[in-house]
């Protein structure tokens, strides 16, 4: 997955690809170094303006093209312009985006998260792998619910959202614990605030923190019950 931040004010590197033709040079640089994927997002005040452009140019190249928000009119109008998934941060707060996804037969991503949007909050847990796993089942179910079809959906852990830096690296570390719930995991670890704790370093300065964690989550190893072999298909 590469990261297209149609925002200006993104801490990553949003001033650096501040208009469309900007966007649209980073998405395709990031497919041909690899990128199977792009996400975009937007501000909240102005997404589908800034959105919905993007996701029309990117379509018509062909790229599959997931966006980044919580609200169910960015989301339709989103997958209107012809994105294959949404990538929603808010847990499915409204499912409404997990009907639009019915409705087009596209794919959701569903992060657990205890906080509201853009909120940092720190509820705490006795056990944060434990409501990881029990919310998003319960999301899952939800969502299908709501009509759309399992292996459409895609669960994130939600690094550093509503979870402390320390609270964030026991997730991780136990991440093999959401294999049971059956569904391809999201890793979003990029220059998150976890590993700013553990480096000391700024955002911009996270690459080697952020490429460490991807590579723990990728070797992290799968329950015998879950792995598909090449006849399972």
């Amino acid at each position: 997955m590469g990261i297209v931040n149609a925002s200006p004010e993104s801490f990553s590197d949003g001033s650096e690809v501040a208009d469309l033709a900007a966007q649209l040079r980073r998405a395709l640089a990031l497919t041909e170094e690899g990128a199977d994927l792009i996400d975009v997002g937007g501000p909240p005040e102005e997404e589908i303006e800034r959105v919905v452009p993007l996701v029309e140019r990117l379509a018509a190249e062909g790229i599959v093209v997931s966006v980044d928000t919580w609200k169910a009119p960015v989301a339709q109008a989103a997958l209107d312009a012809g994105a294959a998934m949404i990538n929603d941060v808010s847990g499915l707060r409204d499912p409404l985006i997990a009907d639009a996804c019915a409705a087009k037969g596209a794919s959701l991503v569903i992060m657990h998260t205890r906080a509201e949007p853009k909120h940092k909050e720190f509820p705490g847990y006795d056990d944060p792998v434990a409501d990881v796993v029990a919310f998003l089942r319960e999301r899952i179910a939800l969502a299908a619910e709501r009509g759309l079809a399992e292996e459409h959906i895609v669960v994130d852990p939600g690094p550093d959202f509503a979870k402390t830096p320390a609270e964030t690296v026991e997730v991780l570390s136990r991440l093999s614990a959401l294999h049971e719930l059956g569904r391809p995991i999201l890793l979003a670890a990029s220059r998150k605030d976890f590993i700013g704790a553990i480096t000391g370093r700024s955002p911009r300065e996270r690459l080697a923190g952020s490429l460490a964690a991807v590579g723990e989550g990728v070797d992290s190893p799968v329950p015998q019950r879950t792995r598909r072999t090449a006849r399972d298909g």
